[in-house]
């Protein structure tokens, strides 16, 4: 479980849900880990207390990644601390679900500061430190397959962030550094229960649609997000890889 050994990474929305089980498993992979959190420092200290507890290293910094100076402040801090970068996974993201009708400006404007213009303000901070064979992973959603209606926004973000994905892959290759996206489906969380997706209609929906038969867990994402972030995955960038038991 050594994959990993010598590495540094940043894993932004890592307080909880996906975000805490990707921290949790590129740390079991011997990755020095920067656990970062918007609001939630009592998550964030959990998820390192869990992993300096297993015999790994990690360190919880506060940021919102939609703020320039504080984007740039998660990733100084993972140098400063550690002494380089490697790994940086774009995992922070809000949703919110509602018809057409309901979309407002604050609505439009959250979700894309967040999901989209955070992603892009992290990675121009890591950009700096990131070496040949650097990786830079982005949390995506397999809703940009299935267009679920009263999703317009969050799937629009969604899919500005496969394009960006693309773009920063030609970008970013020259220096020999990788950038993909990991797409999960449903995914049983803290947020998707109190969202009340899970033990609903619309669980059984995707249940029914997915050939695997089951919802995702954070662990299916997070072991995805550590190969491609391993030297395993070294030939592959600019890919879309949909972690959702085959819903499409």
């Amino acid at each position: 479980m050594s994959k990993l050994a010598g590495k540094v990474a940043v894993v932004t929305g890592a307080s909880k849900g996906i975000g805490a089980a990707i921290a949790k498993t590129l740390a079991a992979h011997g990755a020095a880990v920067v656990v970062n959190y918007a609001s939630s420092k009592v998550g964030a200290d959990q998820v390192v207390k869990s992993i300096i507890g297993a015999g790994g290293k990690a360190v919880a910094v506060q940021g919102d990644v939609s703020k320039a100076d504080q984007a740039k402040a998660i990733i100084e801090t993972a140098v400063a601390t550690y002494g380089r970068l490697d790994i940086l996974v774009n995992n922070s993201g809000v949703y919110e679900f509602g018809p057409l009708e309901t979309v407002t400006e604050t609505q439009f404007h959250k979700m894309f500061d967040i999901n989209v213009l955070g992603l892009l303000l992290v990675t121009q901070a890591a950009s700096a430190h990131l070496g040949e064979g650097s990786s830079i992973i982005n949390i995506g959603s397999g809703v940009t397959a299935i267009t679920p209606p009263q999703t317009a926004v969050y799937t629009a973000t969604k899919g500005a962030v496969d394009a960006v994905t693309g773009v920063l892959a030609r970008e970013l290759g020259p220096r020999k550094i990788r950038v993909n996206t990991v797409s999960p489906s449903l995914t049983e969380t803290e947020g998707t229960h109190s969202a009340g997706m899970i033990a609903s209609e619309f669980e059984a929906g995707i249940i029914a649609q997915t050939p695997l038969g089951r919802l995702g867990q954070p662990q299916d994402i997070a072991d995805v997000v550590a190969f491609v972030a391993s030297d395993e995955a070294r030939w592959l960038t600019g890919e879309r890889i949909l972690a959702g038991g085959g819903l499409r």
